[in-house]
C-alpha cells in the first residue's frame, strides 16, 4: 500500500512515503514553529523524488499526538485535507507509540517524553516485545517532579527516551535504574512501519473521523463572547 505519513506533534516533523514498510522518500524539518511552511514543499518533494503523483497515495498516516496545539493542528489539518483530496483511508498515531517503537531495549519498561512545553511532558509506559512494543498503562501530562516519582516507584528498571532533554537535570539524581536513550523525536518513517500493520489488521479510519489527542487546552485561549461584546468582531 502507498501510504504519506505526516508528523508534526514535536519540533522535528517530517514527511515520508513509502510502500508497505519500504521508505522511497523522506523530509526533515527541525523548528517548533515552522510547521505550515514545511509540509506542502515537503509532500510535493518526497511524491517528486518516488515518481508518484498525490493520486497515488492510498493511506495517508498522521501523527495525532500528544503534542503542542499548533504542530498538531497543522500535521492533522494537512492530512485530512489530503486524504479526502486523492480518497485515501488513514491512520492515526500516537507520537509516543512511534517513539517507543525505535526505542532500542530488550527488557527495560520504555518511557517515551514528548514535550508539552509550559513545564510540562507527555508520558505512557510500553514494555518491549519480539518484533515491538505494546502499551502498559495509560498515557498522561506530568511536570517533572511527579516524573521523577513516576521512575522512583518503578519496581524493574526504566528506559527514557524521546525529548527527557527538556527536563531538569535534577529530574535524574538518584535514579540509579533509569537509562535515558533515543530517539528523541517521532519520525515519519516509522510511522510507515506502523501504519502498515494497522492496515493488515483493518484498523483504519477516514478523514473526518480523525481526533488530536491534545491532553490539555491550548497554550493560546480566546474568550470568543468578550471579544463579541467588546466590538472588535463583526455581528451579522
Amino acid at each position: 500500500m502507498r501510504t504519506l505519513a505526516i508528523e508534526t506533534a514535536t519540533a522535528a516533523s517530517s514527511v515520508a512515503i513509502g510502500e508497505g514498510t519500504t521508505l522511497r522518500g523522506m523530509s526533515v524539518n527541525v523548528d517548533s514553529r515552522g510547521h505550515v511552511g514545511f509540509l506542502v514543499s515537503a509532500i510535493d518533494h518526497c511524491l517528486a523524488n518516488a515518481g508518484w503523483k498525490p493520486e497515488d497515495i492510498e493511506l495517508v498516516a498522521v501523527d495525532v499526538g500528544p503534542g503542542p496545539y499548533t504542530g498538531l493542528r497543522s500535521g492533522i489539518a494537512t492530512a485530512q485535507a489530503f486524504a479526502a483530496a486523492v480518497g485515501a483511508q488513514m491512520a492515526p498515531i500516537s507520537s509516543l507509540t512511534v517513539i517507543a517503537v525505535r526505542a532500542a531495549t530488550g527488557r527495560r519498561r520504555i518511557w517515551p517524553v514528548v514535550d508539552m512545553r509550559r513545564g510540562q511532558v507527555a508520558v505512557q509506559p510500553f514494555r518491549p516485545l519480539p518484533g515491538g512494543v505494546a502499551p502498559d498503562g495509560a498515557a498522561e501530562v506530568v511536570d517533572p517532579d511527579d516524573f521523577k516519582a513516576i521512575l522512583e516507584s518503578e519496581a524493574g528498571d526504566s528506559l527514557v527516551v524521546g525529548d527527557w532533554h527538556c527536563l531538569p537535570d535534577a529530574t535524574w539524581t538518584g535514579l540509579h535504574r533509569v537509562r535515558r536513550g533515543r530517539p528523541r523525536f517521532p519520525s515519519a518513517e516509522t510511522m510507515l512501519e506502523i501504519s502498515d500493520m494497522l492496515a493488515r489488521h483493518d484498523k483504519l479510519t477516514n478523514a473526518e473521523d480523525i481526533r488530536p489527542r491534545y491532553m490539555r487546552e491550548p497554550d493560546v485561549q480566546i474568550n470568543w463572547s468578550t471579544f463579541r461584546s467588546e466590538g472588535m468582531w463583526p455581528d451579522g
